[in-house]
């Protein structure tokens, strides 16, 4: 089992990526880069590449919408040059608010969209043709009486470090999940609950791993959440750290989206927590963020983090382990971020 962290986007950038060389030393496997609306993710890769050696470095995520298939083929391409193969392209749809509102382009089809795109840079990667790519979201080279009409099909120039650089996707609903079992090489779902995922995504993993390519290794996945080993939190002190992701997870399952069209709040009711989930959809709609952070269930955060005794998270391990969770996602709470991750190294290795 790999461990991996993020970066926040907001800020402190080039201070993280100082954490992440000493993390790196200590068994830390992966760091993932946001994007959303704010610095690019691609020069921050570069940055991290430049600092690190043995990390791998993901885009978490990167959406389909502001490059062409072509330029994310290339990008990740370059990616995986700098850091010596060590990229992973982590791809997503974001949402219109981002894609319409900022990027100014229409947001349609978005799974399919993420479909062609793994596909046309897996065959821009393996350079055994002229890129040639007739789909439904996007066509490369442009049809007959659209543009110049001077387009036509090439290869990209350089040879990859990697004809197959790992493409995880960050899918959520039905469909995409499915697909995502089927043709990507990790998925990064949310609000992963290592006993109950199944009742959320249990049949599109099913139907979509039956239809994967054989060829291709068994999906990867990535979940977990904060992470705060101590033999001091237990009751109370526990609690109080577990408190702390209240108004996130508030905000997913309360404000985003309205009433029947919110996901994350029916990641809720298939967990089991369908009067809580109501409760605190009910509140934040009503201006009440406290109110709903509290009606949170806290059994939902005991079991999606990793905060307690050296004991507990030993058991917690188990259990994401046991639901296939490939890659242990954690953030490190609290002042020795690097003890945190030694720790966890030690007891997922024991």
């Amino acid at each position: 089992m790999k461990l991996s962290m993020g970066i926040n986007y907001s800020g402190g950038f080039k201070e993280a990526v100082a954490q992440v060389v000493e993390l790196e030393k200590v068994g830390l496997d992966q760091v993932w880069i946001a994007e959303a609306y704010s610095f690019d993710a691609i020069s921050q890769v570069g940055y991290l590449a430049a600092k690190t050696n043995r990390v791998e470095i993901g885009t978490g995520i990167v959406n389909v919408y502001s490059r062409t298939a072509a330029l994310m083929a290339m990008t990740a391409a370059g990616c995986d040059y700098v850091s010596d193969g060590r990229f992973i392209l982590g791809l997503g749809a974001s949402g219109p608010q981002v894609i319409e509102g900022f990027h100014g382009v229409p947001y349609e089809k978005p799974m399919q969209r993420i479909k062609e795109y793994i596909e046309a840079c897996r065959m821009i990667w393996k350079r055994e043709e002229k890129f040639n790519y007739q789909g439904q979201t996007f066509q490369a080279p442009l049809p007959e009486g659209q543009g110049t009409g001077l387009g036509k099909p090439l290869k990209i120039i350089n040879h990859p470090v990697r004809a197959d650089i790992p493409i995880w996707w960050a899918s959520l609903k039905d469909r995409s999940v499915e697909a995502t079992a089927e043709i990507a090489d990790g998925w990064l779902p949310i609000m992963f609950v290592p006993e109950r995922f199944q009742n959320v995504w249990g049949p599109q993993l099913k139907a979509g791993t039956a239809k994967r390519d054989p060829a291709r290794k068994r999906l990867d996945i990535s979940a977990g959440g904060m992470l705060a080993i101590d033999e001091s939190l237990t009751g109370e002190a526990r609690t109080k750290v577990l408190d702390m992701a209240r108004p996130g997870m508030a905000l997913y399952v309360g404000g985003m989206g309205a009433r029947g069209k919110n996901f994350y709040n029916d990641i809720a009711c298939a967990y089991g927590y369908e009067k809580e989930a109501g409760e605190v959809q009910d509140l934040y709609l009503e201006g009440k963020k406290a109110e709903a952070a509290a009606a949170l269930p806290g059994e939902w955060l005991e079991l999606s983090h990793l905060v307690g005794p050296r004991s507990f998270i030993k058991e917690r391990v188990a259990a994401f382990k046991e639901a296939g969770v490939t890659v242990l996602s954690v953030n490190p709470v609290g002042p020795n971020a690097v003890q945190q991750i030694e720790l966890l190294r030690e007891i997922v290795d024991g």
